[in-house]
């Protein structure tokens, strides 16, 4: 019988990527296309300029296709997973009314204004997508967390009269469907944008941070996964729809009437690392070069590799983007002395991400009265043994990366294997296409030493925080 193919859209914040996996989890081909500046014509307003995710989409696709060795008809089907908490405005034919208001928008965090009657629909970039491909007004019911009339109990939509006070009405909002979930077929005029086969099933996902942690091998109320990119945070699956935690919100899961736990996160994550790199500057770049480096980020991690558990005292606050409501709140380094070097710093700002994060999942699952026994980190900062490490010795638990960094990709391509029945079930799936790489261990001594740093750090902002509150006031 022929090899067949999934192919998985993964419409990032920074880019759209296409990848085409075998049914095993492995890439056979991918390639992607960065997205453009967005668009910021005032002050809380953030777009995605022009028509620019499904643009991008048909570039990434096509560049993809043209790798593709194998026969386009053992392509089964197509996962779709787009970028959460984004509003698109479109009119009566499905076309935008609007550019794609971002998650960083003001206007995705309130109700819906109706400036025109030209609006015909509101929905996410996951129904928007939807309607380019296949030309139906359906939508994964796990991407409407936030500001939706939705019933999270039920996964569908609120009685009329409560859609209502959302100023919307029914036929305004997309048909539901869940994860797993066969949306609709691609078009011709898809096919030709995109290079994508006509009549492929487009297949249901969620939102992106839970199809993530499903293709990581988030499952179980046991297994946490740490999602490293620009916004950092912890995630576990489970059945319980909580509705009033304190240290955690509920997210929709990429399994149907599942629910993803995010802990608090740090909003400029990996960030940190490449702002510290652009403070090294151009000349750090080219020493690591001149050493026989593949990038500066790989000396940074050998250096800091060289650094004692807890760098020698030095303790990094990662407050550089302070909180709305917190405008006082800065980033801090503290604890210099003549030890200190460029890779202290840089291993107090991995650890204080390690710690923050541990910290975060540590509140959320005494919340929840569970403990973990495994930790899975995903994304491009998995990449650093060194930061691996950390994370094993910060948890004190096993600590494994996936083969594949994309994790969002592998949840879209295990959403569409299910849908068209190449595997019974999510479970299966998953045993079938995540692929860990390697596990690191908990160093015992670091683990100890992590414990006694962290009955410092845990506390740190609320002794730091009457400082600048009084340094707010001169230099904001």
């Amino acid at each position: 019988m022929d090899k067949k193919y999934i192919l998985a859209v993964d419409g990032g914040s920074q880019s759209s990527k296409i990848l085409i996996f075998d049914l095993e989890g492995n890439i056979v081909c991918e390639d992607k296309q960065p997205l453009k500046p967005y668009h910021l014509p005032e002050p809380g307003i953030v777009e995605h300029p022009d028509d620019d995710l499904w643009d991008s989409i048909c570039v990434a696709s096509k560049k993809t296709m043209a790798k593709f060795e194998g026969d386009p008809k053992d392509i089964i089907a197509v996962g779709l997973c787009t970028i959460r908490f984004c509003r698109a405005l479109l009119k009566k034919d499905g076309s935008l009314y609007s550019p794609v208001m971002s998650w960083m928008d003001q206007r995705v965090s309130v109700k819906h204004e109706q400036v025109s009657d030209e609006i015909a629909y509101v929905t996410t970039s996951s129904g928007y997508i939807t309607h380019r491909f296949t030309g139906e007004f359906n939508d994964t019911a796990a991407n409407y967390a936030g500001m939706w009339p939705m019933d999270s109990d039920k996964w569908d939509w609120l009685p009329d009269d409560q859609i209502a006070e959302y100023n919307l009405t029914r036929d305004m909002l997309f048909n539901l469907k869940m994860p797993g979930d066969i949306l609709g077929y691609v078009t011709k005029e898809a096919a030709e944008a995109t290079g994508i086969p006509e009549g492929l099933p487009v297949v249901a996902t969620a939102n992106d941070k839970a199809v993530e942690a499903l293709g990581a091998g988030c499952v179980g109320e046991n297994t946490a996964v740490i999602s490293l990119g620009t916004y950092i945070a912890g995630m576990v699956q489970g059945s319980m729809n909580y509705k009033d935690a304190q240290k955690f919100w509920t997210n929709y899961a990429s399994e149907p009437k599942k629910y993803l736990y995010e802990s608090n996160g740090v909003r400029r994550g990996m960030w940190m690392v490449s702002w510290f790199k652009n403070v090294l500057g151009e000349s750090y770049e080219e020493l690591a070069k001149s050493k026989g480096y593949s990038c500066a980020e790989e000396m940074m991690n050998a250096e800091a590799e060289q650094v004692p558990a807890g760098s020698d005292g030095l303790m990094t606050v990662l407050d550089w983007l302070a909180p709305a409501d917190q405008p006082f709140k800065k980033g801090i380094m503290i604890g210099f002395d003549g030890r200190h070097g460029r890779a202290h710093m840089y291993r107090s700002i991995l650890e204080a991400i390690a710690l923050t994060i541990r910290n975060n999942v540590a509140d959320m699952c005494q919340e929840m009265s569970i403990t973990l026994e495994n930790l899975i980190i995903s994304g491009g900062g998995s990449n650093s043994d060194l930061f691996m490490q950390i994370f094993a010795d910060v948890f004190g638990l096993p600590t494994r990366r996936n083969v594949v960094n994309g994790a969002a990709a592998v949840g879209s391509a295990i959403c569409a294997a299910v849908a068209v029945g190449a595997y019974p079930d999510f479970q299966t799936a998953a045993e079938h296409m995540v692929k860990f790489s390697d596990t690191f261990v908990p160093n015992k001594e670091n683990t100890q030493m992590y414990l006694e740093m962290n009955e410092v750090y845990y506390d740190m902002s609320r002794r730091t925080d009457p400082i600048l509150r009084e340094t707010y006031k001169i230099f904001h």
